[in-house]
């Protein structure tokens, strides 16, 4: 079992060499960017002893519309259809021993140096697991014919069906928001949707933006982790959580090991765009760091996170979803 020693310079024994700066620099690491998203507001009703299943109920709307009456006629009647959304309380996890010669000999507290990189490595599977959801929404856009700067083609089976060879840009942005309007999506939160994606995927859009000047007072004001602007009723986040790529044809790309696969044609990257009522999160055991109870008299120690939830997109049928993928089949 890996662990942190004394003995191996990189797994602890560099915690006390000589002329050691007294401060302990960490790797670089972001905050949660999918999770932020993830519906939560329901997830007290979960809690421990109610099994491993979390279940939401979805309304349709009325099957038949009303309409004008007829004075000798009876009033129409109808009726909606209720189906359920299901998601199972998994897991999540991850430790990192240590000895008690590390910890008594090192010039830094090996405990709470262990706490900062489980913490960082919680946000990276939180954001992993709420990804796979959104992931898996029924809505594809492609720019029309793989090479379209201006119109997209939507696809509602859950597979981009082209090729996506242009770089996303504001005549793209149009058309997807004008999709998702026209879709009646619900607005996240006021009048606007939201879009989450790679800083890099968003440069050539940013740049169009900078020319016309768009990124005002209000949408500068920041209301999510990583939100840079807003511009046709669509505030933009960036994220680097999630790896790049990942297209319909990919057998490789594994966000949970960082196994990143670039679209075939690298003009562009995957970009979420959706309304309220995305990803919802039931929590039994919310993430926590626990301690190893200490072995072999003292001599081995231990800090784990550990976190008993689930994720599961809300809306699944083509008709009722919330998210819009701009994506590529290869």
């Amino acid at each position: 079992m890996s662990s942190q020693l004394w003995a191996v310079n990189t797994l602890g024994g560099y915690f006390y060499s000589l002329n050691l700066s007294d401060e302990l620099r960490q790797s670089v690491q972001t905050t949660t960017k999918f999770r932020q998203f993830a519906d939560v507001k329901d997830a007290s009703q979960q809690g421990k002893k109610k099994g491993d299943t979390f279940t939401w109920d979805v309304v349709s709307n009325i099957a038949t519309q009303g309409n004008a009456l007829t004075e000798t006629n009876t009033m129409p009647e109808s009726n909606f259809t209720i189906t359920q959304g299901t998601l199972t309380i998994t897991e999540y996890g991850n430790s990192i021993p240590y000895s008690g010669k590390l910890e008594d000999l090192g010039k830094f507290s090996v405990k709470d140096t262990v706490m900062k990189v489980l913490k960082n490595d919680t946000t990276k599977v939180m954001d992993c697991a709420a990804h796979q959801q959104f992931n898996r929404t029924p809505l594809r856009v492609v720019p029309t014919g793989g090479t379209s700067t201006t119109a997209v083609t939507l696809t509602t089976n859950g597979t981009a069906t082209l090729t996506n060879n242009v770089a996303f840009n504001k005549d793209h942005a149009k058309s997807i928001i004008d999709t998702m309007k026209e879709r009646n999506i619900p607005a996240y939160t006021g009048d606007d949707y939201f879009a989450l994606a790679w800083p890099s995927t968003y440069r050539t859009f940013k740049n169009n933006l900078e020319s016309l000047h768009q990124y005002t007072d209000r949408g500068l004001t920041m209301i999510m982790n990583g939100e840079v602007g807003r511009y046709e009723g669509c505030r933009y986040v960036e994220q680097t959580n999630i790896v790049k790529g990942g297209a319909a044809n990919s057998t490789t790309y594994n966000t949970f090991t960082n196994t990143a696969d670039a679209w075939d044609n690298a003009a562009s990257d995957w970009i979420f765009f959706f309304g309220e009522d995305t990803v919802a999160e039931g929590i039994a055991v919310p993430e926590e760091v626990r301690a190893k109870v200490p072995t072999d008299y003292g001599r081995s120690k231990g800090v784990a996170w550990y976190s008993l939830n689930g994720f599961g997109l809300v809306h699944t049928a083509q008709d009722q979803a919330r998210v819009i993928k701009w994506d590529s089949a290869a």
